[in-house]
């Protein structure tokens, strides 16, 4: 089979659907989402990427479904409850999947331009967890309307999600949003919250890196284990009204951030419409709220500024959309996300 550069090209939006860290509901959320769109009419489709370990076919329990290839030599997708789904699992079965990377990248390649989606309005992408080279054939492959990432407010989880943020800024592929999985568990009989990952104030992610948090949804039995029959979920019907509501906003807009610069020991943020924001680099090196810098546990700073040098400067400056830059200091942390809120006129 050779690629096919049209099979997306009835596919109206193809949205990432990525973690950056395994073990934080990222598939569930997906299938829940997809399953939402597709509840409000919308023609979706869902892909799972993740070639090492797909798990679209035992989250649908259909381990025995197969991929055909049609008359036009591409790959049908499987049609269930009114979604298009592909999976490696449709073409592998239960065969564990042993390859190298080139391998992994041309069959990414070939999930994503050989299978016939027809009309879409929205392709779902299950991302697999991670940066490296899977995401960046993805990314590099095809034009991506934009990323959701989801997340725990574990710390490891949160290192990933910047380094995630990082990642599909530095390719051109807005955020969209991130979702907070797992957030915390209410207990049914009382009705009391216990946070299970330490407890933060709602819109705390979206404060530490500057982007939306589109839901906070607590632990719960409905987005675990089969997705067959996947109900309407109030948590996931918010996600879907704060994913449809941005991504209307941002049609036909583009950051207005012109230029970023260092200049007399400040970082310094150059608008098109002739406003400039500033900061002290040191300050804001000091100030970093990233899953390094600060405790997860107390939300305490865990940065010492008296080893931070006193020359602090910005080796890289990175625009993130239209919401805050990333920064890689000339002391090596490059972890940082800096909202345009820590800059002053």
């Amino acid at each position: 089979m050779s690629t096919n550069p049209f099979s997306l090209s009835k596919v109206k939006n193809v949205i990432a659907i990525s973690s950056c860290k395994g073990g934080v509901g990222k598939s569930t959320c997906s299938v829940a989402l997809a399953f939402e769109l597709a509840r409000r009419g919308f023609k979706t489709g869902l892909l799972d990427a993740d070639i090492y370990g797909p798990s679209l076919p035992s989250l649908f329990k259909l381990q025995d479904a197969q991929a055909r290839v049609n008359e036009f030599k591409m790959i049908s997708p499987v049609e269930h409850q009114g979604l298009k789904l592909m999976s490696f699992g449709f073409l592998l079965g239960d065969a564990p999947a042993v390859m190298r990377g080139p391998i992994v990248t041309r069959y990414i390649q070939q999930l994503l331009f050989q299978t016939d989606w027809g009309e879409l309005d929205y392709l779902i992408i299950d991302m697999p967890p991670g940066t490296g080279d899977v995401q960046l054939t993805i990314t590099q492959s095809i034009k991506l309307t934009g990323a959701v990432i989801v997340t725990t407010h574990h710390s490891l989880s949160l290192v990933d999600t910047a380094r995630g943020i990082l990642m599909f800024e530095k390719v051109k592929v807005p955020i969209l949003g991130v979702i907070e999985n797992m957030a915390y568990f209410q207990a049914p009989d009382t009705g009391k919250k216990y946070y299970i990952f330490g407890e933060q104030k709602a819109g705390a992610l979206s404060k530490r890196f500057g982007v939306k948090t589109l839901v906070e949804i607590p632990i719960q039995e409905e987005l675990s284990g089969d997705m067959n029959g996947s109900k309407a979920n109030p948590y996931i019907q918010k996600a879907a009204d704060e994913l449809l509501k941005t991504l209307e906003a941002n049609q036909g807009s583009q950051s207005n951030l012109k230029d970023a610069g260092y200049r007399d020991g400040e970082v310094v943020l150059v608008f098109t419409d002739g406003q400039e924001l500033s900061a002290k680099a040191f300050d804001l090196r000091a100030q970093c709220q990233c899953a390094l810098c600060v405790s997860e546990v107390t939300g305490q700073p865990l940065v010492d500024a008296s080893r931070i040098p006193a020359d602090i400067n910005p080796e890289e400056i990175l625009p993130l959309g239209n919401y805050a830059v990333g920064i890689t200091w000339s002391d090596g942390h490059s972890s940082g996300i800096y909202p345009y809120s820590m800059f002053k006129k």
